[in-house]
C-alpha cells in the first residue's frame, strides 16, 4: 500500500481514507458535501477524536463554498448536523466552536469561505504539531526497554498528524525503548486488528494482535511493561473516556502494578466537565455486535448493549501525556487553557 493520508483537502474538496475498508482495501472518499462528511463520521469511515474535529471543521467551511443568501440559518443547520454525529469526542465540539467564532466574525464578509477554510487548515496543522509534541513528551515514560500494550487505534488514522498514543510508541521504538507491541483487537469493530496492526506494520514496529480478553493473561506472564492508550474526552479531574475496554485495562494494570498512560492533545480536556460521570457515552447500533463484516453471527431478536466508550477513573491513570507535557495523578486541569 502506498503512503496514506487520512485527511486531505485538495481542489476544494475533502478527501478521506475510508477506514471501514482497511487493511484490505485502500479506498478514498472525495466530497464537498457536508452531509456526506457527517455520514462518514457516523459510519466511522473517519474516526479518532482529533480526526473527527478536523473533518468537521472542513465540512463547515465547505458549506459556504458557494454563495449563500441565508448564512446564519445555513451555519446553524450544518453546525447542529455535525455536532450530532458523535457525542463523546470533545475535539469535535472544540473544533466546531473555533469555526463558529470565525463565522460570526466574518458573517457579512465577501471572503467568508476563505476565512473558514483557513481556520480549518489551522486546526489541521496544529494537530500535526500536537501529535509530534505528544510523541516527544512521551519518551520520558520509558524507564527501560519495554513491551507495550495498546487499545483501539491512535495513529495517523485517528489524527491529523502521526498520532497520540501510537506516536509515543513510535518515538519509543525509534529511541530503542520499545521492544514489542501487543495490539488489542478492540471489539466490536476491530480497530486494533485492522487499523493499529496496519500502522504498526507500516512503521516497521514488531507487534502481535491479541484478543481483548488476553490482556490479563499477558500481564500475568510479565509480558506487558506499560499500557498506553488514547482518549476522546478528559474531565478536569483526570477521568478519561476512551474506547470501550479501556477501563478493563486500567483495572488490570492496577492489580498487576503496571503503569497505565493516556496520550491526548490538551484540547481533549473538557474544561466544562468536572468528572467522568458527566461525559455522555455514545451507544452504537446493535448490528455492530451481531454482525462482523456484514456476516451475521447472532440473532436479530437478541437484546444488545453497545456503548462505544467507557470512563477510566483518574486514580487508575498513572499519567496523561499531552502536547504541553506529562501530567501525573492527582490531576487538576481547572486552569487549563485549550
Amino acid at each position: 500500500m502506498s503512503e496514506f493520508k487520512t485527511i486531505e483537502f485538495r481542489d476544494n474538496s475533502l478527501i478521506l481514507l475510508n477506514q471501514t475498508k482497511l487493511p484490505l482495501i485502500e479506498e478514498y472518499i472525495k466530497t464537498d458535501d457536508y452531509e456526506r462528511i457527517a455520514l462518514s463520521i457516523e459510519r466511522l469511515e473517519v474516526r479518532g477524536a482529533p480526526a473527527i474535529g478536523i473533518t468537521a471543521a472542513y465540512a463547515l467551511a465547505l458549506a459556504f463554498k458557494f454563495p449563500n443568501s441565508n448564512r446564519k440559518e445555513t451555519f446553524e443547520k450544518v453546525y447542529e448536523r455535525l455536532a450530532a454525529t458523535r457525542p463523546t469526542a470533545v475535539n469535535l465540539f472544540w473544533a466546531l466552536e473555533k469555526m463558529k467564532s470565525v463565522f460570526y466574525e466574518n458573517i457579512h464578509g465577501d471572503d467568508l469561505y476563505d476565512k473558514l477554510l483557513a481556520k480549518a487548515f489551522e486546526i489541521h496543522n496544529e494537530d500535526i504539531q500536537k501529535c509530534d509534541l505528544i510523541g516527544k513528551n512521551g519518551l520520558q515514560i520509558f524507564t527501560k526497554k519495554m513491551n507495550v500494550l495498546t487499545h483501539c487505534n491512535t495513529g495517523k488514522l485517528a489524527t491529523g498528524g502521526d498520532g497520540t498514543a501510537f506516536n509515543v510508541i513510535r518515538y519509543g521504538y525509534a529511541n530503542n525503548k520499545v521492544i514489542h507491541v501487543y495490539a488489542d483487537e478492540t471489539r466490536p469493530l476491530l480497530q486494533g486488528s485492522r487499523l493499529t496492526a496496519f500502522e504498526l506494520e507500516q512503521a516497521g514496529i514488531p507487534f502481535s494482535i491479541v484478543t481483548d480478553s488476553t490482556a490479563a493473561f499477558l500481564m500475568r506472564q510479565n509480558k506487558v511493561d506499560v499500557v498506553i492508550v488514547g482518549a476522546d474526552r478528559i474531565a478536569l479531574n483526570g477521568d478519561a473516556a476512551n474506547k470501550i475496554g479501556t477501563y478493563n485495562l486500567a483495572v488490570l494494570c492496577k492489580y498487576h502494578k503496571i503503569p497505565f498512560y493516556i496520550a491526548a492533545p490538551i484540547t481533549t480536556i473538557d474544561k466544562y466537565c468536572k468528572e467522568g460521570h458527566e461525559i455522555k457515552i455514545e451507544l452504537r447500533n446493535k448490528n455492530e455486535i451481531i454482525t462482523i463484516k456484514d456476516v451475521q453471527i447472532s440473532k436479530d431478536s437478541y437484546d444488545v448493549y453497545s456503548p462505544a466508550f467507557d470512563v477510566t477513573p483518574s486514580e487508575l491513570i498513572t499519567g496523561i501525556i499531552t502536547d504541553t507535557g506529562v501530567f501525573n495523578y492527582p490531576y487538576d486541569f481547572s486552569g487549563i487553557q485549550n
